[in-house]
Parts: C-alpha cells; structure tokens; sequence
C-alpha cells in the first residue's frame, strides 16, 4: 500500500481557507506560492522591494493567482490578522510585526523549518561558519552512494517544501542551515553537525553571542534520540556538548580522540572506546585540498556512520569532486594555477583557503564589509603570500591589518589597490611567476559588487579563462 503522510494531510487540511502571509519573495518562497494557491490558502506577500524591482514573471503570477500583495519599505505595516507566517530567511523573527502577529495568534515559521516538521524520513542539518556546503554536500553523496532515497536542500539545493509530498520514511534528507534559518527554529534535525563557529555575518546579527545562540538551535530541540556532531578543536563547538540532549560525537583533525571521528596523519578513523578503524587514506580523495577539508570528511563520516557502512563512505568521498567556488581549480597559465575561492567571504574561511597550498600565492581579496576583524588573517597572509591585490570595501582594514603585521616583522610585502575585479585579474598575470597559486579568496561578501558569491566566481572564472 502507498505511503500516506498523515502530518501533511493534516496541514493542508489546515491551511484551506486560512490566511497565509508570506515575507520575501527569495528562492525559498516562491515554490510557496502556487502551492498556498492550490491548497485554497488566502495568501498575500510582502516584500520591501518596490513594485518595480520585483521580477516581472514573478508579478505576472502573483496577478495571474490572484494574490494580494504588499510591496516597499514599509509593507510590513499591513502584516495583519494572519493565521501563519512564512518568514524568509532575510526578515528577523524579532522585528515588531511579527512579534505582534505572534501574540495575537499567529504561527511564525519558515519553508525549511516546515520541512523538517513534515518530513516522515530522517533529517541531517548541517550548519557552521565554514566549510557546511563541502560537508553537507559529502553527506549527501555519502547517503546517495548506499542508496537511499534522498533530497538536498536549504541553504543549498532546490527549495524542499513542495516535495514533502514525494518524502517516506525510508528517505534521508540532507540540509544545509545558515544561521538566518536557524535564527528562531523550533524543531531540530534527526542528526545535526556544527563544523565550526567563528565571528561572521555581525552586520546582520545583533552580537557575536545572538550568532553562537542562533546555531545551537540546530540541536537544541532535539530529543534523547538526536544526535549532534561537534568539532573538538573549535572551543565554541566543543562546549556545546554540554547542552546537548541526545549523543554526541566529536571529530578533530589535532587530537587522538578515543572517541570520535580523526584525521589522523593521513588517515580519517573512527574510534570506539579507544579502538582506532580505518576508514579512508586521505590521498584517495585527493580532490579535496587542505586540512579544512579533512575536518569536513571526519564531519560527514561521523554523520553518517550510523546509516552507511564505512566502505560505502569511503566510496562516494573518493568520487567526490570539490563544490564550485570553493578552492575551485579553474586553469593553469604559464605554470601559474588558478583558483577560484569566492566563497571565502570572511578571514577564517580565507585562512583555510591559505592554508591548503603548499606554493607561494598572489592572493586576490577584498569585498563587502561584513564588520568582521581583520587581524587574525595578517599573519597568514604573511606566511604564504608573495603579493596581496586588494578590491572592495575591506581593502583598508585587511592593508591596515597586513602593514601592522609588516611592521612588527620587519618584513615587506607588495600591496596592490584595483577597482576592478578585471584589474585585479591583470595584476595577478603580471606579477604570479611560475610555480605560484594565484588565489581569489575575498576573506568578505561580495554584496558591494555582486548579487552573491556565486555570480562574483563566475565572473573570476570568466576573466581567468579570457587570458591567452
């Protein structure tokens, strides 16, 4: 007989007639629109954008479903009277009007929390400051290799919502969570992983300490039978365990656990009670480059190992190709190689960038000020860079930061100022020399030239493979 998923029947029983709002016409929410429609929701959007930056296909389908629909600055102020609220990711729960809806009833949540509450398989959630896409992606190849029915989503992927209705409970879905999503979660994943915290998106969270708090909802509702995977070498990370109300698994890539998942010289083994069981030698994934990737492998083995066998895991790691912009190799020049980072859009995502080449590198970086210190990538990009090109708003403070580093060493470096991503490319060929990495690792957003760090590699791609 069929699978029939009583929760979902029982929420879109629930839906008919009610008024639905949906906030923020994003990738996540669009799916929700023909889906409220057809379920005989009364729903309405909001977005701040004005009528006229909405996208026309997007217009045309709102009138065409005879959605109601508020747009601009201040559209929020008619965010009235609804009986559920789709948030997107980019609206934080806490403003007024949603605090206000709350009170009077209405439920406040989002496409992927929604997700997580419908799907009758099991969750993994995967969230971190660096390195969740690589490991969320390892994940997913990890569970497709032994065959499991399985879906790919949040922060990554297509949105999911709309395919709750394909999911069984055999099913594993595989999701990717920012710490927006995470920000007033109130359901956690089956098996949820933290690859590390470190200070990052502050122009949006209102502390250091709201980010850290946002990403412990990734386990914090979690029951006995949750479990979370932490990385014992991130102090922040580590101490979580203490919170944690299901069983908890480490991974390190600096210490010998006795239990837990590690890198341990060149071999990732999991580790029982003391008893140390090879699970992968590290050159046979040589598609991933750097000790940042290792910790993502050890993170994704202790993910999955109570679902897929460790020569299955072995499998699928060793086929796995690396995730676009992320030390994405684009092309050799003159014994010069190209690498395409853009996803290092703050210090310590770039610092791992950094870290992974054993060659000297023309370091390309700068972008969207995210009002994160700079100081902590001074010393590294002493370490391992032959000339710094610098672009954006964070070129000062990551010069200011470099120079003060200089200063204290007595070293010297050359600096180089662009306006351009064009220019920066020009002057990496002028000055890498053979032997070298030329690497585009911003160590920022890329909000202040591009839509996001995706569009900004693919242009980096575009003008490294112009060269002749």
């Amino acid at each position: 007989m069929a699978y029939v998923n009583e929760k979902l029947q029982e929420f879109e029983r629930y839906i008919h007639n009610r008024r639905v709002a949906i906030i923020g016409l994003g990738v996540s929410n669009l799916p929700l629109l023909d889906y409220f429609c057809d379920k005989g929701a009364q729903v309405t959007v909001f977005d701040k954008k004005s009528i006229e930056e909405i996208d026309k296909s997007v217009l045309e389908k709102i009138k065409m479903r005879g959605i109601n629909f508020t747009f601009g600055e201040y559209s929020l102020v008619n965010l009235v009277g609804f009986d559920i609220i789709f948030r997107s990711p980019s609206c934080r729960p806490d403003i007024p009007e949603l605090k206000a809806e709350s009170v009077r009833g209405a439920i406040i949540t989002s496409e992927i929390e929604m997700v997580i509450e419908l799907c009758p398989g099991k969750v993994i959630g995967i969230t971190g400051s660096d390195g969740k896409t690589t490991t969320t992606s390892l994940i997913y190849e990890i569970i497709k290799e032994k065959g499991y029915p399985c879906f790919l989503g949040g922060n990554i992927g297509i949105p999911l919502f709309t395919r709750v209705h394909e999911m069984t409970p055999d099913c594993v879905v595989v999701l990717e969570l920012s710490s927006f999503q995470l920000m007033d979660m109130k359901i956690s994943p089956d098996i949820s992983v933290i690859t590390n915290i470190s200070p990052n998106h502050l122009d949006v969270h209102k502390s250091y300490e709201e980010y850290i708090d946002c990403k412990k909802n990734i386990f914090r509702n979690q029951d006995e039978n949750g479990k979370i995977v932490l990385n014992y070498d991130n102090d922040i990370t580590r101490d979580c365990a203490s919170e944690a109300n299901g069983k908890v698994r480490f991974f390190s890539r600096k210490n010998r656990l006795d239990n837990g998942v590690i890198y341990d010289n060149g071999i990732i083994k999991a580790c029982e009670d003391g008893v140390r069981m090879h699970v992968l030698t590290i050159d046979e994934a040589v598609s991933l480059r750097g000790m940042h990737n290792y910790e993502n492998i050890c993170a994704a083995v202790a993910a999955t190992e109570d679902l897929v066998e460790p020569f299955i895991q072995a499998r699928a790691i060793t086929k796995f190709k690396g995730v676009e912009h992320r030390l994405e190799f684009v092309r050799s020049i003159n014994d010069v190689k190209w690498y395409n980072d853009s996803i290092g859009t703050s210090p310590t995502r770039t610092i791992a960038g950094l870290n992974a080449f054993d060659e000297k590198i023309v370091l390309i970086a700068g972008g969207y000020d995210k009002h994160l210190d700079y100081t902590c990538i001074a010393k590294p990009i002493i370490q391992n860079v032959s000339n710094l090109i610098l672009i954006g708003a964070t070129a000062d403070k990551i010069e200011n930061a470099v120079k003060e580093e200089l200063e204290k060493e007595k070293k010297e470096l050359p600096i180089y100022r662009c306006s351009t991503l064009e220019e920066c490319v020009n002057k990496a060929y002028e000055v890498a020399t053979p032997e070298e990495i030329v690497l585009f690792s911003p160590a920022s957003a890329s909000f202040d030239m591009y839509k996001n760090f995706m569009e900004r590699g693919q242009k980096f791609k575009d003008l490294v493979n112009k060269i002749s």
